[in-house]
């Protein structure tokens, strides 16, 4: 493809996927989406943009595999662990007060930050009580998180983010190795729900306590990013609270005025 084509291309596949698939991917940046398109198309050995389109079109199985190269899927466990010491320290314990808990992970990529949830609900003796509902457009990754499968090769990062965080237990507690792969215990995914759920055209499905949604409106634009908190301030309970990433913050929105910032970390209180 050539560079000055590029944009109308990226449209084109976009209007594609809408018409035929559903996927809506409008407010996505368009730079990250380019660039991955990019690189598909490469990496794949394709000689023209019309053989890319009607591949995407009509192949369902290549579709899912587009699906998975487009979307981001940057995760692990525990991930930022002075974030989840705050979780398991504050707002956890709060919610516990709750006859029962209700948690929407959006954006939930392969699932690690489900089951990191689910580890410190339990060692707070709050899992029974809890549904966690764990969100993304990609139907490829969420069939990977209900696997409950970690690779050997992190584990040693997962067990220091999780001793960091404050975990209270081995964290070889909760997984069982085999050769290069770990299998999270059954009892972690019982109280998870998978499923896709479109932030840019799906509506609220539940009302929550907690919605966390980290490092995914980093590759939305200002306008989506709007509406996502709209979303996200229908769908919390009064004093429910929502987590967002390092680099994305509610204070510019619509909807700040119904929140109070949380003293640590990038959390905000529903106040009304």
């Amino acid at each position: 493809m050539k560079s000055t084509e590029n944009d109308k291309f990226v449209e084109i596949l976009l209007a594609d996927v809408l018409e035929v698939y559903g996927y809506d991917f409008t407010g996505y940046s368009r730079a990250s989406l380019k660039r991955r398109m990019i690189r598909l198309y490469e990496l794949d050995g394709f000689v023209s943009f019309a053989e890319f389109r009607y591949r995407i079109r009509t192949d369902s199985g290549y579709f899912k595999r587009f699906m998975e190269q487009i979307t981001i899927n940057v995760t692990e466990m525990f991930r930022d662990p002075e974030f989840f010491q705050t979780l398991r320290k504050d707002i956890l314990p709060r919610l516990g007060t709750y006859p029962f808990i209700r948690i929407w992970i959006a954006g939930c990529s392969t699932g690690e930050e489900a089951y990191s949830v689910a580890i410190f609900l339990k060692e707070l003796n709050l899992l029974h009580k809890s549904l966690i509902y764990a969100t993304d457009i990609n139907p490829t990754v969420l069939e990977t998180a209900a696997q409950a499968i970690i690779p050997m090769s992190k584990i040693k990062m997962y067990t220091e983010n999780y001793i960091e965080a404050g975990g209270s237990e081995q964290f070889s507690e909760y997984y069982t190795a085999n050769y290069s792969l770990g299998k999270l215990k059954d009892d972690l995914k019982s109280n998870i729900i998978f499923s896709t759920h479109n932030l840019v055209s799906d509506n609220s499905f539940n009302e929550f306590q907690l919605i966390m949604c980290r490092n995914v409106l980093i590759y939305f634009d200002r306008p989506l990013q709007s509406k996502v908190f709209n979303l996200f301030d229908s769908s919390l309970e009064k004093f429910g609270y929502l987590a967002l990433g390092t680099k994305e913050t509610l204070d510019f929105s619509s909807v700040s005025k119904n929140f109070e910032r949380h003293t640590t970390g990038k959390i905000w209180r529903k106040t009304q």
